[in-house]
């Protein structure tokens, strides 16, 4: 068993909550590591976690071969990183049961070797496709991670032509773009009702640069409600700790307690709850970049301060029930 490390002295909120989290990375970067290890020390800080989700985030591709299947290589991780979790010796959370990849959708029909090539690498655990869709007129808000996307991508009919081959395998797309881009992805929700569209990180809120005004709160709730309005779309809770979003976590001197992080999500996540309903919502970590916000304790615990006057059947559903429908997790 890994060595863990030391956790924030916060209580436990609901501790016995069962918790799926639908929305991690794990990588080995230049400026850090998050493999299996780190993970398991973070999930064995008290909460409840019964299975996660792995969404791509460009790690271990292939660095050779055929440049359409080089993203193989994270599935290959990924499922390197589930069999070291089913040994037990990284504690009881199924680590990656499920796994989300990246797929270029730009390649049309020929899109199909690729999902071929995903699902053989990481078997019954693909689950979906995420779209890098990000982009804005302003380049100062790109983090730098990855480049933007082009612009009007989830209109491009390339992108759609790949973007159909989802549904027959029944396959999600997890949505990534800025909340500006949701009128675009509520054309692609209504040009294909039989895919299921899950928007990740609240939709993608900005709250910095031209974004950090008083009226950024009202448009931003004005394009979730009109993408709840389609009933093929679900909402993942969470990923609001990024310098995008304007809460400026990067620049504080002590980081926020949960209280505080509540305080500060509570009025994004309840419009989305209320907009799509607990059978459509799910919480997710988005660790390891969240924790910029705080630990991994630190961070549940604020959801599930968020959450605490929803009824029992409506928590099961944003922390366990939804992700583990959207994603076939038992």
């Amino acid at each position: 068993m890994t060595s863990i490390r030391p956790h924030d002295s916060e209580e436990i909120v609901e501790p016995e909550l069962p918790i799926v989290d639908s929305h991690h990375h794990l990588w080995l970067r230049a400026d850090g590591r998050y493999l299996v290890e780190e993970f398991a020390g973070d999930l064995s800080s008290g909460h409840r976690v019964l299975a996660t989700v792995y969404v791509e985030c460009g790690a271990m591709y292939r660095r050779s071969g055929v440049p359409a299947l080089r993203p193989v290589g994270e599935a290959e991780f990924a499922t390197g990183m589930a069999a070291m979790s089913e040994s037990g010796l990284f504690g009881p959370t199924r680590i990656c049961a499920g796994f989300v990849g990246a797929a270029d959708l730009t390649l049309g029909s020929d899109v199909e070797m690729v999902l071929d090539a995903l699902e053989a690498a990481s078997g019954a655990r693909f689950k979906g496709i995420r779209g890098a869709a990000s982009w804005d007129a302003d380049p100062s808000i790109n983090l730098g991670v990855r480049p933007y996307a082009p612009k009007g991508l989830l209109l491009d009919t390339r992108f759609r032509a790949g973007f159909a081959r989802l549904a027959a395998r029944e396959l999600v797309y997890d949505a990534w773009q800025y909340h500006p881009q949701l009128p675009e992805l509520c054309s692609l929700a209504d040009a294909f009702p039989d895919t299921q569209i899950v928007v990740n990180h609240c939709g993608g809120l900005l709250g910095v640069a031209a974004y950090d005004r008083p009226e950024t709160f009202g448009d931003w709730k004005s394009k979730v409600l009109a993408v709840a309005q389609r009933p093929n779309t679900l909402m993942k809770l969470g990923g609001l700790a990024p310098r995008p979003c304007g809460f400026g976590f990067d620049r504080r001197a002590a980081p926020a307690t949960a209280d505080e992080l509540a305080a500060l999500w509570s009025p994004y996540i309840e419009c989305c709850i209320e907009a799509f309903g607990a059978h459509r919502c799910m919480f997710e970590s988005n660790f390891p970049v969240d924790r910029v916000a705080g630990s991994y304790r630190t961070i549940w615990n604020a959801l599930k301060l968020v959450a605490a006057d929803y009824s029992r059947t409506e928590k099961e559903a944003l922390f366990s029930g939804t992700a583990g429908r959207v994603y076939g997790i038992e």
